[in-house]
């Protein structure tokens, strides 16, 4: 299964972007494929996905929502931020345009988010808001797609720290399978032996 999905990572990150609004069904057989849309990024709806490292420091991923004409509405992840001074301070959050540009990012399909993993941004007080998640907000009818950020035509909505792409390899499965397999067959070897010596 892993070496599965990583084949399919492998060939679409390597295929050339394309328009947004020419795959918005099928979603399946472009995730992780770049795509490129136009609208415009809105600072009322941001969020906080915990639990994220870069370069081994803790941190978040920052998911802000972005309205396209033509592709709907939808999450943008926007890489990793530093955390704020403690545990419940909202960070340092990035500068945030509201006018109309134009995207780059890789499409995920919006099951891999992890359900209540979540801090909602605040307006006013500074105060994390927990118990929030992206799926969980019908009101804001969001596309079941979200997008990780790769550049943007303002320089200044470029993420300094952009989501990483998964460790493609098929881990160490593979070999532990092998393993037991050994110990299985000197367990039947030492039954034979044992047998032989009675």
């Amino acid at each position: 299964s892993r070496h599965h999905r990583n084949a399919i990572i492998s060939k679409h990150v390597d295929q050339p972007a394309i328009s947004l609004e020419s795959v918005t069904s099928n979603l399946d057989s472009i995730e992780w494929r770049e795509v490129e849309v136009v609208g415009r990024f809105t600072n009322d709806n941001q969020i906080l996905l915990r639990n994220k490292y870069f370069e081994g420091k803790y941190g978040f991923e920052l998911l802000t929502l972005f309205f396209s004409k033509s592709a709907g509405t939808f999450w943008v992840d926007r890489g990793w931020i530093a955390p704020g001074a403690t545990a419940t301070s909202q960070p340092m959050l990035p500068v945030t345009s509201t006018e109309k540009i134009s995207i780059v990012g890789r499409l995920r399909l919006d099951r891999s988010l992890p359900r209540g993993s979540f801090f909602a941004v605040p307006s006013g007080d500074g105060k994390l808001i927990e118990k929030w998640n992206a799926q969980s907000q019908s009101n804001l009818r969001t596309k079941d797609f979200y997008i990780d950020l790769i550049s943007s035509s303002l320089k200044e909505m470029s993420p300094k720290a952009p989501v990483q792409l998964p460790e493609l390899t098929d881990g160490p499965h593979m070999a532990y399978a092998l393993q037991w397999l050994f110990f299985g067959g000197l367990v039947i070897y030492g039954r034979i032996l044992l047998r032989r010596g009675r």
